[in-house]
């Protein structure tokens, strides 16, 4: 799956950033200049995601009905685990929804000299269900924002990159965050916001890192203040860099041997 799920977010909450990059971007080309470009899901992403899920959605739905006829009839038993099947099926058909509208519905095209982009509005989780079109001309652009958030602990810390635009009369126009370790292919926002500034000849500023509340995030509150949002250097970033490549080994090697102990398990048995 794409990170839009666990992309969700932050339109304010990118706070003041240090200044631009090395200057504005340079010119672009006439021959980019006049370029549509055009990012949005293919149509075999749009189907699959669509087809799973409506091929899911019955047997969701008759999880209902079944819970209910057993707490009915007092029959107990197997209560407690349609209760967790009820409740990890129901994750995995909102991941599936939130796939299917960012599929269907987001979209950015690059015109000649405007920008038009659907995508998720406000912040938090629940924000990726609902979908605002922005179009704003380049002229009207005064910065292109970017910067990258760390959330969670120091053993297994997610880092995303995201990306906005600043309009001359204040507005924020939030384009989305990609996880670098697994960037979606169809809507690579950080080469979309490049684009952007270098359509518009304005400078593409580098926020730097940033260590965020995972809880605030996916609550859609605002970030303020250094206990919330506070600066990470490049060497706080390699060290955890090396604690989660380290915890992903101790994982990895701990399934393998799980399984080499229970296929010699088995063998013993036969």
């Amino acid at each position: 799956m794409s990170t839009t799920a666990i992309e969700a977010a932050s339109n304010a909450a990118l706070g003041p950033l240090p200044g631009p990059l090395a200057g504005p971007p340079a010119p672009p080309t006439p021959a980019e200049a006049g370029e549509r470009r055009h990012y949005r899901a293919s149509g075999g992403r749009r189907l699959a995601f669509s087809f799973i899920f409506l091929l899911l959605l019955p047997f969701y739905i008759s999880l209902v009905p079944m819970l209910v006829q057993r707490v009915m009839h007092g029959l107990w038993t197997g209560v407690p685990g349609l209760v967790v099947l009820a409740v990890a099926f129901t994750i995995i058909m909102f991941l599936l929804l939130i796939e299917v509208l960012s599929s269907v519905r987001a979209d950015v095209e690059l015109g000649h000299k405007a920008v038009r982009m659907t995508l998720p509005s406000g912040r938090g989780i629940m924000s990726t269900l609902k979908y605002e079109t922005n179009e704003i001309a380049y002229a009207d652009i005064a910065s292109v924002e970017m910067r990258r958030e760390v959330y969670g602990g120091s053993l297994a810390p997610m880092m995303l990159k995201g990306a906005r635009i600043i309009a001359k009369d204040g507005r924020m126009i939030r384009l989305g965050y990609v996880n670098e370790a697994n960037e979606d292919p169809a809507f690579p926002y950080i080469e979309i916001a490049e684009r952007i500034a270098n359509r518009a000849g304005v400078p593409l500023v580098d926020g730097g890192n940033v260590r965020r509340s995972a809880r605030r995030k996916m609550m859609g509150l605002r970030s303020d203040g250094p206990p919330e949002a506070h600066e990470v250097d490049d060497e706080e970033m390699r060290e955890l860099n090396r604690k989660h490549a380290r915890l992903m080994t101790a994982l990895v090697t701990g399934l393998v041997a799980l399984v080499l102990l229970g296929i010699v398990g088995d063998m013993i048995d036969g």
